[in-house]
């Protein structure tokens, strides 16, 4: 560890470290070093210090190393152990505060890197044992592989703790009202005009098989990213690591997280690309278009009270205006529509970070890890509020429904097989123009008996699909 004497003439509020530049001031209470000190005042860029799902993983990673250096003889017993208690600390959250390195620095990640690397030596050293950041702490590894590796430990993690569940609960809440409003016929829409008949029952199910679909796609890309680069060092091909150590290392990670990590067969690949967390992002991405699509559908049926759809209510939460009395808007859908759009934003600078790789290293780990965290964050947050705070407290506005179910023209098209298109458009164009229901109009112009007309155009047999009674015009 970097030796550190006292200013004797300020009041022991900073301290005298030393790096390979030479020396510069610390804080007297910081567990923090000189090259995180360097970083600290090289970039005051955002003040955004690095998500706490990335410190994580990185007292992970660098436990996963102590234990995995200590069983290959290559670290002493004792330090190994202290090194590993001690990163088992900052990856509990029980230092945070000492993690300062702003998002947006080098492109590496070598400052997270030292600054965790610095962090844990200084919490492992004793009076009779100094442990070193670089010579112990980061023995096997090099920046170039804890930052990519650390990207896909916490991303995954996120995932898999997060993510997954709140989609799943969110799943669980639309099939909950799909069960309960399933038999009721709604007006379909298309091109937000008036369409087929269809039940509740199928428009709640078509939100829940998006999710599925989410769901499905998150896990296949797993496959993928929980493939680490950790043992190729500077490169890729691992100088200064035992060949055994990446391996190792992964095994160690599966253990501490209770999830599966596999060592990377192709350890340049992990440093030079970042393909995996772009195709993450990329799924990311397509779930907040899922949810934005269930937000606004959840806008428009909720429209009104007066001159809206007024098909459902969601639960109100807050007055609306400050100015208009009794007003009631729907803020869970719009809050979902705004992260989801975040999530969208930060796909687009995830993929231009996922481009600013030359050769052998990737220069843009930093913004790719928080922008990722960030997102996956956003998604399970609203996937639980969306749940919770709209869809299971829904009700329905059945005389709304209803009165514009029996007013929808388009239930004509179940004329076309028996009467044909030309006739059943000119049914449908009058019952519009008059304000009159599709049966009524049909009983006089379609040539069809009551019966007959009132089980072709009943809207719960069509939302059956197929081809009433048998098809066919007659020529």
């Amino acid at each position: 560890m970097p030796r550190s004497r006292r200013n004797p003439t300020a009041n022991d509020d900073f301290r005298i470290e030393h790096d390979s530049m030479g020396e510069l001031r610390v804080p007297a209470d910081a567990l923090w070093g000189a090259q995180t000190q360097r970083a600290v005042q090289n970039f005051p860029v955002s003040g955004q210090p690095m998500p706490r799902g990335f410190i994580r993983a990185l007292g992970l990673v660098k436990a996963a190393a102590a234990g995995a250096n200590g069983a290959l003889g290559l670290l002493p017993e004792a330090t190994a152990k202290a090194i590993r208690s001690a990163a088992l600390e900052v990856a509990e959250g029980r230092h945070d505060a000492q993690f300062p390195v702003d998002i947006y620095q080098t492109g590496s990640g070598t400052s997270s890197n030292m600054n965790a690397n610095e962090v844990i030596a200084t919490l492992a050293s004793t009076a009779r044992r100094r442990v070193h950041p670089n010579d112990h702490v980061n023995l096997g590894q090099s920046s170039n592989d804890v930052v990519p590796t650390a990207i896909r430990v916490s991303a995954q993690l996120a995932v898999v703790e997060d993510l997954l569940p709140a989609l799943k609960h969110l799943r669980k809440a639309i099939d909950g009202r799909a069960k309960a409003f399933g038999k009721v016929v709604k007006t379909g829409r298309t091109h937000l005009m008036d369409a087929m008949p269809l039940t509740f029952g199928q428009e709640f199910g078509a939100w829940s098989s998006q999710l599925a679909s989410a769901e499905a796609r998150l896990s296949d890309t797993l496959k993928r990213l929980r493939r680490l680069p950790i043992g190729g060092t500077a490169i890729g091909t691992g100088i200064n690591a035992h060949p055994k150590f990446g391996k190792a290392v992964a095994k160690g990670l599966s253990s501490l997280s209770k999830t599966t990590f596999e060592s990377a067969a192709d350890k340049f690949e992990g440093i030079a690309a970042q393909d995996d967390a772009v195709e993450l992002s990329g799924q990311l991405n397509a779930l907040a278009v899922a949810l934005i699509k269930i937000a606004n559908d959840l806008r428009w049926m909720n429209s009104g009270p007066l001159a809206g759809l007024g098909e459902i209510e969601l639960p109100a939460l807050q007055p609306g205006s400050s100015i208009m009395p009794g007003k009631v808007n729907p803020v869970v859908p719009e809050a979902v529509v705004m992260a989801a759009a975040q999530v969208i934003g930060h796909h687009t600078a995830i993929t231009v970070a996922g481009q600013t790789g030359n050769f052998q290293l990737n220069v843009a780990l930093p913004l790719i890890a928080a922008n990722l965290l960030d997102s996956i964050q956003l998604l399970s947050n609203v996937s639980r509020l969306l749940a919770d705070s709209a869809i299971a407290g829904l009700t329905l506005r059945r005389d709304n429904i209803d009165a514009a179910l029996d007013r929808n023209p388009i239930l004509v098209t179940a004329l076309n097989p028996v009467i044909g298109y030309e006739k059943a458009a000119a049914i449908a164009k009058r019952a519009y123009k008059e304000g009159r229901p599709v049966y009524d109009v049909a009983l006089d112009d379609s040539g069809l008996d009551a019966l007959k007309l009132r089980k072709l155009l009943d809207p719960a047999a069509l939302t059956q699909g197929g081809i009433k009674d048998g098809g066919g015009t007659g020529g």
